[in-house]
């Protein structure tokens, strides 16, 4: 039998790492001895284990290896991380490591290094000279960079324990439209509340005592069907009162809501009535080429054309919008981005300071925000389709709270709670 040695440090058992490190050895056809482990007795307390891990070849073992560091494990004989330089733009070595979203940290000339700008499945850059670690993607590699490989002195943490106890603390329950909504949504106007009195302090450039693990934005990821089905004067409503700060979407959702400021329909129906208006499917295109013809959803709103709604309340409210495109758009409106690398990099850019995110009805653009989140923002996946929800809870999120309810409900309930 081969062995290696591997140490886990932080708050591995209530969070479940301990346990699911052990199983993963067995599941690959290893074993395991505890040669250590001290249980932390306070909430502030870290838990240390030094488990030793035996398999039949280094072929083996080696992936076992590679199976457990993702979740913190660390080799017990630490040395520096493994660098390979890029040799072309957009291209990464062979060998170079896989983030996920939980904070991390490199071993650079003997220190450790928190690694930047954390997200799921990017590489890590480093410079030694001071040292410093960024997580970037692929198609940000420049020839020249250096990048960091193997498995050798990479340490992942799992997060911590919550010290105020409230819905994020039942980060990983299932997904059912059978369970209760309410205690959950009051969950989620309360988080809000510490976000808008973070915010206040902020403002009042009250720096000292901001909440760093609160943050100071509300971002809302969303999709045409709140439009659809009810649910535009709500969204307006949430924006007007402050509540929303950062605003991801695609064409679909400004667009019908402009629809329905100029004829009073979404997607040809009318929303006073449910009837579908005559002609009413042109409506939306003539929507988005009188916006195109003005230059902009800015421009469109302040010149008195598109008097309410979603779009208007984001203008006068200077919400942070990033609007990303698809290849099935009409149009588009002007303001859409239809370079999925730009988009990528807009709604990266917009993240700063995003302290929880709300995403209803749109599984594309919540899968795509969920891809862009280290696992400490809590989210939120609201949708009638209960496989969206489920998906974004299964892509690793420690922190991603998954409801199954229409979108109009979900928004008339937050606004209730938070009124």
């Amino acid at each position: 039998m081969i062995t290696e040695t591997v140490v886990l440090k932080g708050h591995i058992i209530d969070s479940l790492v301990f346990a699911k490190v052990l199983d993963i050895i067995i599941q690959i056809g290893g074993t395991f001895d505890i040669s250590r482990i001290d249980v932390g007795k306070n909430r502030e307390d870290l838990t240390v284990a030094k488990i030793s891990i035996h398999a039949k070849s280094s072929s083996l073992l080696e992936k076992i290896l590679q199976a457990v560091q993702p979740h913190g494990a660390v080799l017990a004989n630490i040395s520096d991380c493994t660098t390979m330089i890029s040799l072309q733009d957009g291209i990464l070595p062979d060998l170079f490591y896989p983030t996920s979203n939980l904070p991390t940290q490199v071993r650079l000339k003997g220190q450790w290094v928190d690694v930047k700008s954390i997200e799921m499945d990017l590489a890590i850059r480093v410079q030694f000279t001071p040292p410093k670690a960024m997580a970037i993607p692929m198609a940000s590699v420049k020839k020249g960079d250096r990048i960091v490989t193997g498995k050798d002195g990479i340490h992942v943490f799992s997060l911590e324990r919550p010290k105020v106890h409230d819905v994020f603390s039942f980060m990983r329950s299932q997904t059912s439209s059978e369970r209760p909504h309410k205690h959950v949504i009051t969950g989620i106007a309360n988080r809000i509340r510490m976000i808008l009195e973070n915010r206040k302090k902020e403002l009042a450039q009250n720096n000292a005592s901001l909440n760093n693990n609160i943050g100071t934005k509300v971002l809302f990821v969303g999709g045409p069907a709140i439009i659809h089905s009810g649910g535009r004067d709500t969204l307006s409503w949430l924006i007007e009162n402050g509540f929303i700060h950062v605003f991801f979407s695609g064409n679909a959702l400004p667009a019908h809501d402009m629809e329905a400021s100029l004829f009073g329909t979404s997607l040809g129906f009318r929303l006073s009535s449910g009837y579908i208006a005559p002609h009413g499917h042109e409506n939306h295109l003539h929507t988005i080429n009188k916006v195109r013809g003005l230059g902009s959803i800015k421009q469109a709103v302040e010149s008195g054309i598109i008097k309410d709604g979603v779009m208007a309340s984001c203008i006068r409210q200077k919400v942070d919008m990033v609007l990303a495109g698809s290849i099935r758009d009409d149009g588009p409106l002007p303001d859409i981005i239809t370079d999925t690398m730009k988009s990528q990099a807009a709604m990266r850019a917009a993240l700063i300071d995003v302290g929880l995110v709300l995403m209803v009805a749109t599984s594309l653009h919540s899968i795509a925000t969920g891809n862009c989140l280290p696992a400490k923002i809590p989210s939120v996946c609201v949708d009638i389709n209960p496989s969206v929800p489920t998906k974004l809870s299964d892509r690793g999120s420690f922190q991603a709270i998954g409801l199954v309810m229409d979108s109009s409900s979900f928004l008339n309930e937050l606004a209730r709670e938070l009124n």
